[in-house]
């Protein structure tokens, strides 16, 4: 079908109710066009009969409201605009005549006009025509008799049937916004969507559901109709309508499936995990916000498909809903589903750098889903029987997915929370000079911190507790003069059954374990043969405790290894290979703060360690042979490494 602006083409067989919703479409375009032309148009009529075309014409006449006289052959003057229309029949005998029809709306008329209403006299038709009419009446109904009506033979073109024109309004309890047409937009849409979300209104969300299934096509708004479908989800699963959630998304899968964003697949997400339908909400995650093409992807500029743009806002939104996966299932005390999210995120965290995306910018939730961890490891605890196939504390499947490559904000409540579900109880049990007096292992698994005098043995053990005073410290250095074993998560009174013997109440926790700050050496002013004694009990506990798992060995980040830690490297790098507890090694470089110039507010939090103070620390440590061994970077001022270092410590938690 062609439609111009000079001409217009229109073809009716007959007068059927399937073409009668064409006759209005084709009125609409016909009264733009003379509207912006103010010139004839020209119309061809194709019709099977001549009787058909005359009923097409006149029912053309009525739709388009011309309220003068029809004639045939004639011209009517005083007339605002002229429509000049040519018929064609195509019959035996091919006929052509020139109609001229007009409309009365002039201004200087208007006045005149609604006088003299009542003495407009109406059209008298022929019998054919009439006849034509009548038939078109009778068979389409009285319906389809268009807004004029025959009497007598009589065309009474002033009456209009206003049922046919009148474009359908669904209305809305809101102010703002209080109907929906054709001609609402898309922001119209979802501001009414927003407010029947809000205030519950089952009302305004029916009609908009009709509205957007039933008036709009694939191309309203530009196609934005597929985000408004989305919209229209959430909102009908945040109101329990799972019915028209359903099928809001199957026409949005099937329709638009070229322009989903994701953010509105993460939206979706959210929305079924609200009303527990894992199932689904797991197949958008699958199939809307899958990585696997922009990670197979690889251009000949050698760009990273991941750093784009389109490659970073899919990845912020897969993240943030395999987060809402995690903390969903936490607070429902789900942790096996729980610790799947955690290990998708780490799969994410493997090549989270590549993105090039900021912790800002990724907004990933850790602390809502570490309070939902503590909160379901709370409510496993109180069980009979635990489930021995999870971890000891699933907190460590959160810390795990922290610590797989995703950047970290510098936020504190983020780690005392990590904190406090890690360290729920912990207290001094004992002190010990000799093998003997140190307390039975039990199963539990031990970590013990090692190095020079002042390097900041008892604060780091503090940082890492989140106590202010667990262990003491002082300026003076070498007050630390004993193995101080310091219990975690166990029996609430340990000290008094290690210390007196008693049998004791209560259970401790899976997660149990002893934290052992050795006395240091170099500095700390103490006879040489006290310092020798310490030195030789220290090698006897490396070697022969079987349940010892990690040995932190702390190195001032300010000067490096001295030649007291060579002595201690050396040592474990000679017992290591013989040890029964066959424990893991790392190197901490604390004090980093004091590396950089300016307060650690100015430097933002970090602290930094100078090439040559790290290549000095790996060179003794290859000629140790504990050259493999971790480094990690802490300040017990700025906080800083105190996620690193649970990695290590969930060692010793797990015995």
């Amino acid at each position: 079908m062609v439609r111009t602006l000079n001409q217009i083409m229109l073809q009716l067989p007959c007068l059927e109710n399937s073409k009668r919703d064409e006759l209005f479409c084709y009125e609409e375009a016909l009264v733009n066009a003379k509207m912006k032309q103010k010139m004839p148009t020209w119309i061809h009529i194709q019709a099977s009969s001549s009787r058909r075309a005359y009923a097409f014409l006149m029912c053309l006449s009525i739709s388009l409201r011309i309220t003068s006289a029809f004639t045939v052959g004639g011209q009517t003057k005083g007339k605002t605009f002229l429509l000049k229309s040519m018929l064609t029949v195509n019959t035996q005998q091919t006929l052509q005549t020139q109609y001229h029809l007009a409309s009365t709306r002039s201004n200087g008329e208007a006045s005149q006009d609604k006088t003299n209403k009542k003495q407009t006299k109406p059209t008298t038709l022929s019998r054919p025509e009439r006849k034509a009419w009548e038939r078109a009446k009778k068979e389409n109904g009285s319906q389809a008799n268009g807004p004029g009506q025959v009497k007598n033979g009589v065309l009474m073109s002033k009456q209009v049937n206003q049922k046919r024109t009148r474009k359908k309004v669904y209305k809305l309890h809101s102010q703002a916004v209080s109907e929906l047409t054709s001609e609402s937009s898309a922001e119209d849409v979802m501001r009414a969507i927003k407010r029947a979300q809000n205030n519950h209104d089952v009302h305004d969300l029916r009609n908009i559901e009709r509205f957007l299934l039933e008036e709009c096509d694939i191309d309203f708004a530009y196609g934005y109709r597929g985000s408004l479908l989305a919209r229209l989800a959430v909102a009908a699963l945040h109101m329990n309508n799972h019915p028209l959630a359903r099928i809001a998304l199957d026409i949005r899968s099937a329709e638009y499936r070229s322009s989903m964003l994701p953010l509105e697949s993460a939206a979706i997400i959210r929305g079924l995990l609200r009303v527990h339908n894992v199932t689904h909400a797991r197949d958008i995650l699958e199939n809307e916000l899958n990585l696997e093409p922009f990670l197979a992807e690889r251009s000949d500029e050698y760009i990273d498909p991941l750093s784009s743009e389109e490659g970073q806002e899919l990845f912020i939104h897969r993240a943030s809903a395999i987060c809402s996966f995690a903390s969903r299932h936490f607070y429902e005390n789900e942790p096996e589903m729980a610790l799947n999210a955690c290990n998708m995120l780490v799969e994410m965290g493997r090549v989270a750098k590549r993105t090039k995306l900021t912790a800002e910018q990724l907004e990933i939730p850790w602390l809502r889903i570490l309070q939902g961890a503590a909160q379901c490891e709370a409510a496993m605890r109180q069980q009979a029987e635990p489930n021995i196939k999870l971890p000891v504390n699933v907190v460590y499947g959160v810390l795990n997915a922290m610590l797989s490559g995703f950047p970290l904000t510098k936020d504190n409540r983020v780690y005392e929370t990590l904190s406090n579900a890690l360290v729920r109880r912990v207290e001094f049990v004992t002190g010990a000079v000799d093998m003997d007096t140190f307390p039975p292992a039990e199963g539990r698994g031990e970590a013990v911190f090692i190095g020079r005098s002042n390097v900041g043995k008892s604060s780091l053990v503090n940082m890492i507790t989140n106590r202010k005073s667990l262990a003491y410290t002082s300026k003076r250095p070498g007050k630390t003069q004993q193995f101080n074993f310091f219990s975690v998560n166990d029996k609430p009174e340990l000290k008094r059954e290690i210390k007196y013997g008693d049998d004791t109440s209560g259970t401790r926790d899976r997660d149990c374990f002893y934290m052992v700050d050795v006395p240091g050496f170099g500095f700390a002013q103490v006879p040489q043969k006290i310092r020798q004694e310490w030195s030789d009990l220290l090698e006897e506990y490396l070697t022969s405790r079987s349940n010892l798992k990690v040995v932190f060995h702390l190195v001032d980040a300010r000067h490096g290894t001295t030649s007291e830690d060579e002595r201690i490297m050396k040592q474990v790098g000679r017992i290591l290979p013989v040890a029964k507890g066959n424990f893991t090694y790392v190197v901490v470089l604390t004090k980093a703060d004091k590396n950089v110039k300016g307060s650690a507010k100015q430097n933002g939090g970090y602290g930094a360690v100078s090439d040559q103070v790290v290549e000095t620390v790996r060179e003794t440590m290859r000629n140790s042979k504990v050259g493999h061994a971790p480094i990690v970077l802490t300040s017990s001022e700025t906080k800083l490494g105190r996620d690193d270092m649970w990695r290590y410590l969930r060692l010793a938690a797990e015995g």
